[in-house]
């Protein structure tokens, strides 16, 4: 099941097994194992709360009657509350309690039954209509607690003042990912993950102060946010009708041929600049397709539906400066995820096997084959499986290629604003001046078509030169955020300057180089650092960057990661990577993606997390942003695979 060796049972056992401060375990189910409620909620409900490690402890009488009791003790006697809590409606558990009053705050759930959530059988058919109620229910979760002050930590009165008290919840952005902060089962259970920090006075308990946020605010929040009866029917109908649209839009995209489709209407243009929410649409020019590259699309509750289909192949966005060529490709960089209603793109649809590509100076690379691109440098230096701890714009660019396909790309997305000028083109001028023999670099206007060939498109930003004119099959442009088609303009264009120079731009010497899919490698090992620890101390403060143990893993350039939480789980994921390396023979990166997702699949974000911690601030990222961490990671070791 899990690769983990043992079978299911065993699986469990390590993940939640009996004994220490959670107590006994509730009894083995048939298979002999011990059974546990997981976000990745079990299709076998019959519990109405669900299992999970700990004892069951009593109603919320004798929860509020512990916390008098524990009351000035010293803060460890907080440790006696874990376990589960039966109230009215509801199961509280609380996980894990914070040895201190400033470490991590304590992780708690509560495990809502099908019969007191009520969410009707039309919410729970499908997976997008499950994942996107469970974000609904993620979100007025965290607006319960905010609206009453719930999040707001308190602290007065320096170092032996009170302190404490506030609630966590991992609350969404503009994106409906799945999640740890609330799963929705199959029969319509409801999880929800948040952290308190439990108060204190100095470290000393503050145990009246616990009670009221556990056995009087909490079932209030639990009762405006996690039950059917208490939220807005239609709203909550929209949000799932919206992501499963967004479904059935982008698996509808193979048959037709297309990369990305953007609905007539669309808002594509953000707030601002450091804003994901939409601009007004008074402000906004709405999306329309030419009728020339218009498609139509029927849904399953929007109906039919026109739009700008993007077809495989090599499709370049021209325009002028600002008139919203990157703006329509950072729509299609997030177009990999589903959006919520109101977003404005919420039918801006991109294959999900889409990569965003771009030049990343100082980057590491590892063993990645690079010779298509760039090769016989000076001194005799190799790039078939070239290695370098501070990488060129051009190198960056061909590495994070060739990692892309490695992981399973089939669509680049790239902007020239971020790209290495030397690596995407050789004008006439540059070429006859400096010979192809002594120019290790092959711009990539001489492997898109064979890219495409292979299977792998391109949907690229050009502002500053015609050399891909002759290489694309679609040219749009971009006039004031309107889309006009430019194809037969540019081919003609193509065709005229060619006869000028004499020919297409190839040039006399040595042969080109053809491109190849880059050989699989796998994870050889982690430096001594790393390794030697029996687990790696995760830490992650911002969307673009985590750290294990001490050293910093930079995802700044890694554009499609949306939220800090799919960072939280890319290092959880980076964390399973490393305790996969003592297991067995070793997979081949691309082995160990699809052994990762097949695992997240089917048991959902605990498949990564540390056995006996469920979490509940992760998001889950896809195989193409873990795969670019594991690159990125310097103390990973990846070698070639041979006779893979």
């Amino acid at each position: 099941m899990s690769g983990r060796g043992g079978g299911r049972g065993a699986y469990y056992r390590a993940k939640y097994g009996g004994g220490g401060r959670g107590g006994p375990r509730p009894p083995a189910d048939q298979s002999g194992g011990t059974p546990r409620y997981t976000g990745h909620i079990r299709k076998a409900e019959d519990d109405a709360a669900g299992w999970s490690p700990g004892p069951r402890r009593g109603s919320p009488a004798q929860l509020a009657s512990e916390l008098e009791r524990i009351d000035g003790k010293g803060y460890g006697a907080y440790h006696d509350i874990a376990g589960g809590w039966d109230f009215p409606g509801f199961t509280l558990w609380v996980d894990r309690v914070q040895g201190d009053p400033y470490a991590s705050p304590s992780r708690c759930r509560v495990v809502v039954p099908a019969s007191t959530a009520g969410l009707p059988s039309h919410l729970l058919r499908t997976r997008p209509r499950r994942l996107a109620c469970a974000d609904f229910l993620a979100r007025r979760f965290g607006e319960a607690v905010a609206a009453a002050g719930g999040d707001v930590r308190a602290a007065a009165g320096g170092w032996a003042g009170a302190k404490g008290g506030e609630m966590g919840v991992d609350v969404p952005g503009q994106y409906v990912l799945e999640r740890t902060a609330v799963q929705v089962g199959h029969e319509g259970h409801v999880e929800a993950r948040f952290t308190v920090a439990l108060p204190a006075a100095g470290r000393s308990v503050l145990g009246r102060w616990a009670r009221s946020v556990l056995t009087e605010a909490l079932p209030r929040y639990v009762s405006a946010a996690l039950r059917h009866a208490s939220l807005d029917a239609a709203a909550l109908a929209a949000h799932a009708d919206a992501a499963e649209d967004a479904a059935a839009a982008r698996a509808a995209l193979p048959a037709l041929g297309l990369v990305a489709f953007v609905a007539d209407g669309a808002v594509l243009p953000r707030a601002d600049g450091a804003s994901q929410l939409p601009m007004p649409a008074a402000r906004a020019v709405l999306s329309r397709a030419p009728e020339s590259q218009a498609v139509v699309l029927t849904l399953p509750h929007a109906g039919r539906v026109r739009g700008l289909g993007i077809r495989r192949g090599v499709t370049l966005i021209v325009g002028g400066g600002f008139h919203g060529k990157s703006t329509l490709l950072q729509a299609l960089e997030s177009g990999v995820y589903d959006r919520i209603p109101g977003d404005g793109r919420e039918l801006v649809v991109t294959d999900p096997r889409a990569v965003k590509i771009r030049a990343e100076d100082g980057r590491r690379i590892c063993g990645v084959d690079i010779s298509p691109f760039i090769g016989h440098l000076p001194r005799g230096r190799g790039t078939s499986a070239f290695l370098s701890a501070d990488a060129s714009g051009s190198t960056s660019q061909a590495a994070n290629i060739q990692e892309a396909v490695e992981a399973g790309a089939t669509a680049l997305l790239i902007d020239e604003d971020t790209s290495a000028t030397n690596f995407m083109i050789r004008d006439a001028r540059m070429r006859a001046l400096v010979s192809r023999g002594k120019e290790p670099i092959t711009p990539f206007v001489e492997h898109v078509r064979r890219l495409a060939a292979c299977g792998v498109s391109t949907v690229m930003v050009i502002g500053g030169s015609g050399d891909y004119f002759g290489v694309a099959d679609t040219v749009l442009c971009m006039e004031e955020y309107e889309v006009r088609d430019v194809t037969e303009q540019a081919k003609r264009i193509a065709t005229e300057f060619a006869a000028v120079e004499g020919g297409a731009g190839r040039e006399e010497g040595r042969p080109p180089r053809e491109w190849s899919a880059p050989p699989p490698r796998r994870l050889a090992g982690l430096a001594a650092a790393a390794g030697g620890a029996p687990r790696l101390k995760l830490k992650t403060r911002a969307k673009g960057s985590l750290t294990l143990d001490d050293e910093e893993v930079d995802l700044s350039a890694v554009e499609q990661l949306v939220e800090i939480s799919q960072t939280r789980a890319v290092g959880e994921s980076l964390r399973w990577a490393a305790r996969m390396l003592s297991q067995g023979p070793a997979l081949t990166l691309p082995q160990m993606l699809d052994r990762l997702d097949a695992e997240m699949d089917q048991e959902g974000l605990d498949a990564i997390t540390h056995p006996g911690e469920p979490a509940g601030d992760l998001a889950r990222p896809r195989r193409f942003e873990i795969a670019a961490a594991i690159n990125r990671w310097r103390s990973a070791h990846l070698e070639q695979c041979t006779g893979s």
